[in-house]
């Protein structure tokens, strides 16, 4: 196995162990390796004298000793053995150096594992000085041909290697800086046991898939650091881009974790470039990219727009999700920079100066798809620019997105479509497609399959092979028949006025009335018949009753006894596996979400199992029904598997939803309110008795459900009629 350790002694594990215990873990990390809430945590540190101290963090967030933790768990009998991957996991977010710094080591070796996994064995064999010390040869094999890395000598730090990648007096790039640097062997000895345990993990899953689990982890950890590009949109960017499959070289040059390039189809004679500014970003998505394609990559860290590291590049694709807002990118020192081909962004449109960055790096007839906000299509400051790129046929989309498509997930976010031309004549038509109507209910996003389809069907018919002109006048062959309220091929002579201004929710027809009068019809029919059976379900009055004295349990109790079973979901899964979410919970929605991607397996529900929301407070349970049966668990959700012979799901869930209940099981330490589970209570009573109360509380779950339907229909009813009063197409009488 890649990953075995080899025995040994006392005296050659010491060093390991002082290593082991240079790793730090929170009191929420120690909670996640014993599957408790953090209240238990906090009372095993009151009652256990000999309960590790701290060896670092704060008074009120202390951290302690990996290794220490883990032997006082294993001797209290509370831990049989650390999984595998939590144990890397915690060894990463604890490195002495910082996550980021491990993630980068442990990349480096997968990648070497990945590519040569003889050599890996050889220098594993031994203590960690040994290792460390011969690592840096080993890795500059594999590193140097992958990406024509900086060795440690020439680049002794990401920061300095940053500061060094600028422009010359011409604009042209002095010295483009490499994503990727071998590590020097003083910097990785911290990281030694951490490297074996990820070894270890990659025996069991793959190179791959390891550096994405860990990855995957560290992003969810820090979800204010990092602006991610969801999977679905860059399928769809990339699909945009590349519709025909021939891409051969792909650019992204503000790549960030790498998402978009990650969605390219692999292909072997594929070259595949990233730059972005940030030299952990640069770093982590070259790896990742290498363990994912065999296609040639070339990572550089830089500021783009000023250092620009592949300044002769002609790409077949462009790919970007650029930084929106930026008024510092440039403005001042780009002036004369002959990228600007359509004109001089002014110091508020950055947007637009990527927009050139990016025609600028491609061939004749690339195509480019960048993520843009709203603003960029009307801001008065770009109309200049925007005209241009009308006028010689750069622009060929602009799809306005569903609000939640993308991070800021309150705004309704833009694709722009681009072509570098390759004739004189300009295109005398541009695609709008407004697919704002395919948004989500909650925060659960969009219906990206409907969002999918309408866009490619309407990219498909107005871009049919650009090159195919009608012999009359050069109208393109695909000129899309207009589609009401959602797609429509403009010709440029109409969008080229004062504003130019290419929002296409300014451009669309709206629907027509008489499918609008139709809808409105169909959607107070159905309010209608949902009202009657929500004045059917209404519960009967109350009778009063003096307050009941049942011989309470817990459900942690209940779980030790065996009369259920307790799982936590979110760590990773199958990609194609819907995931019931912590918000599809709480609106009573269908599964929506996504976990990131690997071979574990993800928990998977079954029908009558009930689901619980842990972080955010409220007292919810949802039980499982044939229709959301076989969805992965999400993150921040415990799944309740009863044994149906001792207890009822429905009366499981309906003592669970108890105020009271919920409030004693909550911690509020945090901002945020955490409930732990084991610590809610339910009353001991026969089955039959479970079973009365279960019947009642599913009485008033599909109450609460059809509440929660007429309320939906309530909304899309008078949002309609107020839309067809202003735009004419409902009559006031």
């Amino acid at each position: 196995m890649l990953g075995a350790t080899r025995e040994r002694g006392d005296d050659e594990g010491s060093g390991r162990v002082q290593q082991d215990n240079a790793t730090e873990v929170t009191a929420a990390g120690i909670a996640r390796l014993a599957g408790v809430g953090r209240a238990a945590v906090s009372n095993w540190r009151r009652r256990h004298a000999d309960f590790p101290k701290p060896v670092g963090g704060t008074e009120t967030s202390p951290s302690f000793a990996l290794a220490e933790v883990e032997a006082w768990l294993r001797k209290q009998g509370k831990l049989a053995e650390v999984p595998l991957r939590e144990r890397v996991w915690q060894q990463l977010a604890g490195h002495p150096q910082g996550p980021v710094t491990a993630l980068l080591h442990a990349g480096c070796v997968l990648l070497l594992i990945h590519d040569r996994p003889t050599v890996w064995l050889e220098i594993c064999a031994g203590s960690d000085e040994r290792l460390a010390a011969m690592l840096p040869g080993a890795l500059e094999q594999v590193l140097v041909p992958r990406f024509g890395v900086n060795t440690p000598d020439s680049v002794n730090t990401a920061s300095q290697a940053h500061a060094d990648s600028g422009v010359n007096g011409s604009g042209a790039l002095a010295t483009p800086t490499p994503a990727v640097r071998v590590p020097t062997s003083p910097d990785l000895l911290p990281s030694a046991p951490l490297l074996r345990g990820t070894a270890e993990l990659a025996a069991e899953l793959g190179a791959r898939q390891t550096f994405e689990f860990l990855l995957g982890r560290h992003l969810d950890a820090n979800p204010r650091q990092y602006t991610l590009t969801p999977a679905e949109l860059a399928a769809l960017m990339v699909d945009l881009a590349d519709l025909s499959g021939t891409a051969r070289t792909v650019l992204d040059p503000a790549c960030g974790t790498g998402a978009l390039l990650r969605a390219v189809a692999d292909r072997p004679d594929q070259e595949v470039y990233a730059q972005d500014s940030a030299p952990e970003l640069a770093a982590l998505t070259a790896l990742r990219l290498a363990l994912q394609t065999r296609a040639a990559v070339s990572g550089a860290v830089g500021d783009t727009l000023r250092a620009d590291a592949h300044p002769g590049l002609r790409a077949d694709a462009v790919l970007c999700h650029p930084p929106f807002n930026e008024r510092n990118w440039g403005h001042d020192e780009l002036a004369y920079d002959p990228r600007w081909e359509f004109g001089f962004p002014a110091r508020n449109e950055s947007e637009l100066a990527w927009v050139q960055h990016a025609l600028a790096r491609l061939k004749d007839g690339g195509t480019a798809v960048l993520l843009m906000p709203p603003a960029a299509a009307s801001r008065r400051s770009g109309r200049r620019i925007r005209a241009d790129l009308l006028r010689r046929g750069a622009l060929r989309a602009v799809i306005a997105l569903p609000v939640g498509a993308a991070p800021p997930y309150n705004i309704p976010l833009h694709l722009w479509v681009l072509r570098r031309p390759d004739r004189a004549v300009g295109q005398s038509e541009v695609l709008l497609v407004d697919v704002g109507q395919f948004a989500g209910a909650g925060r659960g996003g969009p219906d990206w399959e409907a969002v999918r389809g309408a866009v490619l069907d309407a990219w498909r018919v107005h871009d049919l092979p650009h090159s195919r002109l009608r012999s009359s006048g050069g109208t393109p062959i695909g000129s899309l028949d207009e589609r009401p309220g959602l797609a429509r091929s403009l010709p440029v002579i109409e969008l080229l006025d004062d504003d130019v201004d290419l929002a296409p929710a300014r451009h669309l027809p709206p629907p027509t009335a008489a499918d609008g009068a139709e809808q409105l019809t169909a959607v107070r029919e159905r309010l209608g018949e949902t009202l009657r059976l929500t004045a059917d379900l209404t519960p009967s009055p109350a009778d009063a009753t003096q307050p009941a004295r049942w011989p309470l349990t817990t459900l942690g109790e209940l779980a030790r006894g065996g009369a259920l079973t307790m799982r936590t979901g979110g760590n990773g899964g199958h990609a194609r596996v819907p995931v019931l979410t912590d918000h599809d919970v709480l609106a009573g929605t269908a599964p929506s979400g996504t976990l990131p991607e690997s071979d574990e397996e993800a928990v998977l529900t079954e029908p009558g199992d009930v689901v619980v929301p842990v972080v955010g407070g409220g007292s919810i349970a949802r039980v499982i029904d044939e229709a959301t049966g076989g969805a992965a668990l999400g993150r921040n959700l415990v799944l309740l598997r009863p044994d149906p012979t001792a207890l009822d799901p429905w009366f499981l869930a309906g003592f669970l939803r108890g105020t009271a209940n919920n409030r004693q099981a909550s911690s509020y330490a945090s901002t945020a309110t955490r409930l732990d589970v084991r610590r809610l209570q339910l009353p001991r009573l026969p089955l039959d008795e479970q079973r009365r109360y279960g019947a009642r509380f599913r009485a008033l779950d599909e109450f609460e459900r059809a509440l929660r339907h007429a309320g939906r229909l309530g909304e899309q009813l008078v949002r309609g009629m107020y839309d067809g009063l202003t735009d004419g197409t409902v009559a006031p009488d």
